[in-house]
Formats: C-alpha cells, structure tokens, sequence
C-alpha cells in the first residue's frame, strides 16, 4: 500500500457576493480515512468539497495534501478524483471501456491487468462489456468508484453519491464502499445530508452547519454526546428540556426545570452559565405505566406524562408522550415482545439513567 498523507484545510472560506458559504474553515482529514462531511442543505458542504476538487476557488485560504499546497492547481493537475450522484458514465462505451478511460486519457497503453483488477474490486468483473444502462443504479454507482479509484488519486471525493438509490440498494451500497474504501486504502471523503449513511460508513463524521463545523469526532462520541443544539437535532433526534442549573459538585449538576429535577454528569456538560438545556435520546428513555412508577431506580431522571400518539415502525414503537408543562416528548422502544404497548391517553412515566443525559448551551 502506498504512502498517503493528510488533507488539510486552512483558514479555507469562500464567499459569494455578500454569503459566505464556507467560513473559515481549518480541519485535517488523516490519512487513509473515511470521512464524512453531513449537514443541511446550503451548510457549504458542497462547497467545501468543490474547492477541494479543483471547481471552485477559495475566497482564501489554502488547500494542502500534506505539505503540498493545491490551492492553485487545475482540477486535473491534483491527486483526486470525484464521484458525482449522476455518476457520469460514458453511455456510448462498455463498462469495461469506461474505466480504462483515465488510464488511456494518461497515455498508458497496457490497461487490462489494472482495468480487470479494478473491476474485481467493484466486483463486476462478468459485466466487463455490458453499457451503463443495462445496470442497475447500485452497479453504475460502484462503475463511477472503479473509473475514480483506477487513476490512483490520494483522495476520492464522494458527491451524495447514493442519493439516487432506493432504500435497500442504498444500505448495500454503503456496506460496499466501505469494504472497498478499506481494501484499497485511499483517502475517501464523502458529502452527504443522511446523518445515518454518514455514521453507517465514516471513520470521523464532521457536522456542518452555516459555513462552519459544529462538531467532529468518531460516530458514536458525535451522536451520543451533542455539544451543540444543532448537533443534538441533526444527528438522530433528541429530546431538550429548557431549565436552571440548581446546583453542581463538579461532577454531577443538578438542573431545575418546569418544577422538575434533573441531574446530569458535568463532562456531559456544554452550557457555560445558569440557563441550560436538558438533552436525552427518545431510545435512551424507558416507558413505564404510571402504576408501576415505584419500579423506576432511584438514580433515575424521570418525568410524569400522558401518551398522545403511538407509531408502530416495525423495529420499534414510537411514543410522543404530554408532559405536566405541555411539552411533548418522544421515546423510541424497542419491539423485543408482543403486545403490552401503552396506548394513547395512558398515563405514564419517562425515566432514564443520569449517563444517558447531556447539557446544552440554550
């Protein structure tokens, strides 16, 4: 495998007229890594991996690929490759044909051994001679990896490249370039708005939001622990309960709200003054009946309510649940038995461990 180094952003910004749609923007991507950029629509996510691509130039700021500065380089001059959601295969050549493009673009006259091994990456090697519209989506999708990949580049830009797909195909899909981004060892970074496909795939997801990043950091450490209210709502769902500090030992804070008590660790603990906003994911809360409230540990934080609307997803049951000061909060229950749900007017009581709270910055 060969030697890759770092992507860097530095101080990277962008402006259109009076919008800054990238705003001073620093990060290091490493090495052989699978990242994703997620956000909204319109967050800059785009924009940044444009720049990155050699599409658009930066307002300022510099673009490095360790310490090669590309800021200035054609897009053709860099050492990447992007993959579009249309995938823009070449209609006209067979699939064969249209991996060996780069490479024969390039000069290179013997192209067999790199096409085929390409191509049992992607595991298409029978649909050699096929054209792109005898393939399903799934297919092109992994044809427009191959044709990037086979140029060798030090990073792969990957453009909302399953937003085309259909559920099931997608999920695959993601499972696919994932084993293939291991195998091969190239830099992958992928821009997409699906939160789940960019935990599902992603060594590191970086959330952006108005130009700038919100919070970077393995999947799992950005899901369970937001550090913003942005973060907190972006990434899956969260219910955020608005209260006072009452109190803290340094270790744990107690918070008042709507005549409630909540306690929280204080390293799950983003709000700097009194105001502060109580955070708990809708699985992280179990659902009791109100007449089995004594069976809630005492540790617990625990909320009094009335169920309003009951969801049957299949893999779980989700609840919207009155609470005694109107708010409405969900939980998300998982269907490990058959029957025994609670139904709409029932009273109830929410309750979750101390752990699973965070603090957010209102």
């Amino acid at each position: 495998m060969r030697q890759v180094d770092d992507l860097r952003l530095d101080h990277l910004t962008k402006s259109f007229g009076e919008m800054t749609a990238v705003d001073d923007l620093s990060l290091t991507i490493p090495a052989g890594s699978f990242f994703a950029l997620v956000g909204a629509s319109g967050c800059g996510k785009t924009t940044t991996l444009r720049m990155v691509a050699g599409l658009e130039d930066p307002t300022s700021g510099r673009i490095l690929i360790g310490d090669r500065d590309i800021t200035g380089m054609r897009a053709y001059q860099r050492p990447v490759n992007t993959v579009f959601q249309s995938y823009a295969l070449f209609p006209h050549l067979d699939i064969y044909e249209n991996v060996a493009f780069g490479l024969r673009r390039r000069g290179i006259k013997d192209v067999k051994g790199p096409v085929e091994s390409m191509l049992d990456l992607v595991e298409l090697g029978p649909m050699a001679r096929r054209k792109p519209s005898q393939l399903s989506g799934g297919q092109q999708q992994r044809v427009a990896v191959a044709r990037a990949l086979i140029n060798e580049p030090e990073v792969l830009l990957l453009d909302e490249p399953l937003g085309a797909l259909d559920l099931k195909l997608r999920r695959q899909m993601q499972i696919e370039l994932k084993r293939i981004q291991t195998e091969v060892g190239t830099t992958f970074v992928h821009v997409t708005h699906d939160q789940e496909e960019a935990m599902t795939m992603a060594d590191t997801v970086a959330v952006m939001n108005a130009g700038r990043i919100e919070q970077m950091g393995y999947p799992a450490e950005v899901y369970e622990l937001p550090r913003t209210l942005f973060v907190a709502n972006f990434l899956g769902q969260s219910n955020i309960i608005s209260g006072a500090v009452a109190g803290s030992d340094g270790s744990m804070v107690t918070v008042s709200a709507h005549g409630a008590a909540f306690r929280l660790p204080g390293d799950r603990n983003s709000a700097s003054g009194a105001a502060i906003l109580v955070g708990v994911r809708p699985e992280k809360v179990t659902l009791l009946d109100a007449v089995d409230s004594a069976r809630v540990p005492a540790p617990h934080n625990r909320v009094d309510g009335t169920v309003t609307d009951v969801s049957y997803t299949g893999v779980s049951t989700q609840y919207l649940v009155r609470t005694p000061w109107g708010q409405e909060l969900t939980v998300f229950e998982q269907n490990d038995i058959v029957g025994d749900r609670a139904a709409v007017g029932d009273p109830v009581v929410m309750h979750w461990a101390v752990e699973h709270t965070f603090g957010l910055e209102p």
